[in-house]
C-alpha cells in the first residue's frame, strides 16, 4: 500500500508534464524536446520566489503559469511557426520541429547553468508528516498531488466543456477539417503550445516543493513525458493520466524494492513493452 500511495502522489506532477507535451504534440504537431527545460525553469523560479520573497509555491503558480504561457507563445511565434508554414506535410514538420527544439533544449539548459550554476537546489516547504492508511508521507507531496489533480480537472473542463477546448480537440483530430468550420487553426495551435508550456511549468513548480533539482535534469523529464504520452496515446488526456499513474507506481516499486538506480531502466523497459505490444497507446486503436 505504501508503494502504491507514494507512486500515485508522484504521478500527479508527471501527469501535468505529460499533458503539457501531449497538447503541444497532439494539437500543435510540435514534438518539443525542450519541454523538460520549461519544467526546470519553473523549479528555479518557484525556488527564487520562495527563498527570495517568501512567496508560497502554490501562490507562485499564479505568476509562473501566465509567464510560461506567454514565453511559450513567443517561442512558437518566433521559432516554430515559420517551420509550420514551410512544412509540406506532417512528417516534415515533425522532423523540423524535433531538430529545432533539440537546439532549444541546449540553449535553455545553457542559460540556466549560466544563471543558477550546476549544483543541486532544494527548499523546505511543508516538510511535515501526513498520515494516510497507516503510513506517513510528506505533506508537501500530498499538497502537490492535490494541486495537480485540481489543475488537471480544470484542463478537462476546459477541453470538454468550453468552445475553445472543443476547437483544440477538433484541430487535434483533423486540422484541415477544422479549418473548414471557421476554426483559426494557426492561432489554436499557438494557444495549445503555450497552454502545454504553462501546464509543464505548473508541474515543475509543484515538483520543486519536494524534489531536488539542477539545471541539467530537464532532458530526463522530457523523456519521461514522451514515454507517458506514447504509453497513453498521442493527444489522449485520459491515457496520459493513466500512463503517468503507471509510471509513478512502477518507479516507486523499483526504487523501494530493487534499487533506486534502476528507476530509469524500469521506465525505458515499460516504454519498450508498449512499443512492442501496444504502439497505439493504452486507449488508442490499431490502424486499419
Amino acid at each position: 500500500m505504501n508503494i502504491i500511495v507514494t507512486g500515485i502522489l508522484l504521478s500527479g506532477t508527471y501527469a501535468l508534464v505529460a499533458l503539457g507535451l501531449t497538447l503541444q504534440y497532439g494539437v500543435a504537431r510540435i514534438m518539443n524536446l525542450g519541454n523538460g527545460e520549461t519544467l526546470v525553469a519553473a523549479c528555479f523560479v518557484a525556488f527564487w520566489l520562495y527563498t527570495g520573497f517568501a512567496i508560497n509555491p502554490l501562490v507562485g503558480l499564479l505568476l509562473i503559469a501566465p509567464a510560461a504561457f506567454a514565453i511559450n507563445w513567443g517561442i512558437y511565434a518566433v521559432a516554430l511557426q515559420p517551420l509550420v508554414k514551410r512544412a509540406k506535410n506532417r512528417g516534415q514538420l515533425e522532423v523540423d520541429s524535433i531538430l529545432a527544439t533539440f537546439g532549444l533544449l541546449f540553449l535553455l539548459q545553457g542559460l540556466m547553468i549560466l544563471a543558477f550554476g550546476g549544483e543541486y537546489r532544494s527548499y523546505t516547504f511543508l516538510a511535515e508528516r501526513f498520515d494516510l492508511f497507516g503510513n506517513s508521507y510528506g505533506l508537501n507531496r500530498v499538497v502537490a498531488f492535490l494541486a495537480a489533480v485540481l489543475i488537471a480537472g480544470g484542463l478537462w473542463f476546459f477541453l470538454y466543456r468550453t468552445r475553445q477546448g472543443t476547437a483544440l480537440r477538433a484541430v487535434a483530430v483533423d486540422p484541415n477539417s477544422a479549418n473548414l468550420v471557421a476554426i483559426d487553426v494557426a492561432r489554436t495551435a499557438a494557444f495549445a503550445f503555450a497552454l502545454g508550456g504553462a501546464l509543464t511549468a505548473c508541474g515543475g513548480a509543484l515538483l520543486s516543493t519536494f524534489y531536488t533539482f539542477n539545471a541539467s535534469m530537464g532532458v530526463v523529464f522530457t523523456m519521461k513525458a514522451l514515454i507517458i504520452v506514447i504509453m497513453g496515446g498521442v493527444g489522449d488526456v485520459r491515457g496520459a493520466v493513466l500512463a503517468a499513474l503507471i509510471l509513478g507506481i512502477a518507479e516507486t516499486f523499483v526504487a523501494s524494492v530493487i534499487d533506486p538506480g534502476l528507476t530509469l531502466a524500469a521506465t525505458y523497459g515499460l516504454f519498450i513493452l508498449v512499443l512492442l505490444f501496444r504502439p497505439q497507446g493504452i486507449f488508442g486503436r490499431a490502424p486499419t
